[in-house]
């Protein structure tokens, strides 16, 4: 009980925090990030306890407690030794950033013991892969000079200089992807669990199932609608398909739909809730601090807009189709009960006044604070809506749950770029791909891929994109490509990674909510959102698509030939068109997709993606004269399941 009423006063401190100190700054940036992280991290040991059943054994509880009380420490050491007010306190009269490469044995050990503690809050809250990583890069860091010339070689550093970097100092701990998390990230984690303790969320739901209810597949378009929707304001696939999908998958289910089948879609749309304007998750807002030249957000939320747009598309005509074919109808005979006009006029608030102080200018945390501040108001009109303090109480300690994980994510990633910085790597690992890809862009683009969805596979989307970025990044930029349409191709596949075999944590999600087979659900889930394999290829050949272009013939030709890719892609992986595709058909739908929206601009273009077109139509005209006096297939999971 003791744990519990600890973590709400320190997630409600957490939450009245950032809100003051984003808007109204009072304490310099290095103190605002360490009592973030201090407040952070302290969540983490609270709702990570040492081993299962640990809160009702005395000893194990008692080591979370000391590891409480030892964030307690070290980041309150670094934040009184920062901020002037402390300054009596101050060896010298110098604040800690001014006494780099002078740091006394205290500062040292505050650091090694503050880096050993959020290594062991990354391990509770994400698993062991990201702590795993930094501890590498930290023996990189340390032995360098004993490196083999294939692993980039330096002189090597002293413990107390990778201390000092990693820690002490801006550029590790207490760097950008910290940062992030502070300005950015939390704050629109508390807008969503904010939403929801409204019952906006609840009308999402609801809305999708009043008009998908009765027509073909409507659980699954339910499910797709609702969970990009939601996903967006999350940010997380596998939160978002935990929390979603208990309802959708249970009433696709019901509808018909075999439970691999069920997973794999949830998984599916959830995976691309981060890629949904104008939330995003914390992608965009990783994206203003890393591309170079900045860009602002409201070019980041145009430039995910069409993409966005592309992949739900795809996924409501997969489902479509997939549901001819194995003939089913309705997956929602009974629309809620609720009255939807309170929560929808919040929701079209929230959102709409976002959106709207976005467009005019104000800065994303001074926008969702303002809007935070109108859904309120207007939830406060009408009794079903109202938060009083209690539930705004949970909708802070929700927002605690969604997004300390992300706070020790961000904390151990800046450890690693610390010594990115420290040793130069960042500016060696591209040297060497450059020729590994011999100046090809798609080859490139392959070798980046893979090593995205690799990496991805164990890490949140938005670290495995802050790590990327950070790494092999400038790669895209040498091969000539728009900084946006890079970060945005490294960013996709980051979250592709959750739905791509034999790793794939939404889909894993989602089959143990489905009680599905693991590796069944993850093939459905991959297969299902195949077109967001092809969209990031697309977009970097093509970079109007991100409407970045100010030729607007030019970006209508490119979003029109883009967007004819996506039907016979759909048929082809649903395997059913005007009636069941054989298996030559749907290859042939296949390539004609891949040729839409894969040729790059050349003397070929038109007369290849012309081709496709007529090849698409051929195939089409085939089809539904085939499907004449034929019936679909039964449902064996040949196609998509």
């Amino acid at each position: 009980m003791l744990e519990k009423w600890l973590f709400r006063i320190l997630a409600a401190l957490l939450g009245v925090f950032v809100l003051a100190e984003v808007n109204y700054p009072g304490l310099t940036p290095q103190a605002q990030l360490a009592f973030f992280a201090m407040l952070g991290l302290s969540l983490v040991f609270l709702k990570h306890p040492l081993r299962a059943g640990a809160a009702r054994a005395g000893l194990p509880r008692a080591i979370d407690y000391l590891l409480v009380a030892a964030v307690f420490l070290c980041f309150g050491y670094v934040l009184v030794q920062t901020e002037p007010v402390f300054r009596n306190w101050w060896p010298g009269g110098r604040s800690l950033g001014n006494r780099a490469g002078l740091e006394r044995p205290l500062d040292w050990a505050v650091g090694l013991a503050g880096l050993v503690l959020v290594l062991e809050a990354t391990r509770r809250a994400i698993g062991p892969t990201l702590p795993l990583l930094a501890l590498a890069f930290l023996g990189y860091a340390a032995f360098g000079h004993v490196m083999p010339d294939w692993l980039f070689p330096h002189r090597g550093y002293g413990w107390e200089r990778i201390v000092s970097q990693a820690f002490l100092h801006s550029q590790g701990v207490f760097g950008i992807a910290l940062k992030v998390m502070f300005t950015y990230v939390f704050l629109f984690v508390l807008f969503g669990t904010t939403l929801e303790g409204t019952g906006a969320t609840g009308y999402v739901l609801d809305a999708a199932r009043r008009f998908f209810g009765k027509r073909t597949g409507g659980s699954a378009k339910v499910a797709v609608v609702a969970s990009g929707i939601m996903g967006s304001l999350s940010g997380s696939a596998v939160a978002n398909t935990a929390t979603t999908g208990t309802f959708t998958i249970p009433m696709m289910r019901s509808a018909g739909f075999r439970p691999v089948t069920a997973g794999g879609v949830e998984a599916a749309a959830s995976s691309g809730g981060a890629l949904v304007p104008p939330i995003m998750g914390a992608g965009a807002y990783m994206m203003l601090e890393m591309v170079e030249p900045a860009v602002t957000y409201l070019e980041i939320v145009k430039a995910a807009l069409i993409p966005a747009v592309f992949y739900y598309t795809a996924l409501l005509l997969i489902v479509h189709f997939y549901a001819r074919r194995v003939r089913l109808a309705s997956g929602d005979e009974v629309p809620s009960s609720r009255p939807p006009g309170a929560q929808g006029l919040v929701f079209l608030v929230a959102l709409a006044s976002l959106v709207l102080l976005i467009v005019v200018g104000y800065t994303p945390f001074r926008a969702v604070s303002i809007a935070l501040a109108c859904m309120l108001l207007v939830a406060a009109s009408t009794p079903s809506t109202r938060m009083g303090p209690r539930a705004l109480l949970r909708a802070a300690e929700s927002a605690a749950h969604g997004g300390v994980s992300l706070i020790a994510a961000a904390a151990c990633v800046g450890i690693i770029i610390g010594v990115v910085t420290l040793t130069g790597i960042g500016a060696k690992l591209p040297g060497a791909i450059l020729p590994l890809a011999q100046n090809n862009l798609v080859l490139a683009l392959i070798l980046l891929m893979v090593s995205t969805i690799i990496l991805g596979m164990g890490l949140p989307s938005a670290v495995c994109y802050l790590l990327m970025a950070t790494l092999v990044g400038p790669v895209l930029g040498g091969l000539g490509v728009v900084p946006l349409a890079a970060h945005m191709f490294i960013f996709y596949f980051g979250m592709m990674s959750m739905v791509t075999p034999p790793v794939a944590l939404a889909a894993y999600t989602a089959a143990a909510i489905a009680r599905a087979d693991i590796m069944r659900t993850g093939v459905a889930a991959f297969r299902f959102a195949l077109v967001g394999f092809a969209l990031p290829y697309a977009f970097v050949l093509h970079p109007e698509l991100l409407l970045v272009s100010s030729d607007v013939a030019s970006t209508l030709v490119n979003v029109l030939v883009a967007f004819a890719g996506i039907l016979p892609l759909a048929v082809a992986i649903s395997g059913f068109g005007f009636g069941p595709v054989n298996a030559w058909q749907r290859g042939i739908l296949l390539v004609a997709a891949l040729v839409l929206f894969l040729t790059p601009s050349g003397a070929y273009r038109v007369w290849l993606q012309a081709s496709a077109v007529l090849v698409t139509c051929i195939v089409a005209f085939w089809n539904r004269r085939s499907a004449v006096g034929a019936s679909s297939p039964s449902d064996d999971g040949a196609y998509v399941a």
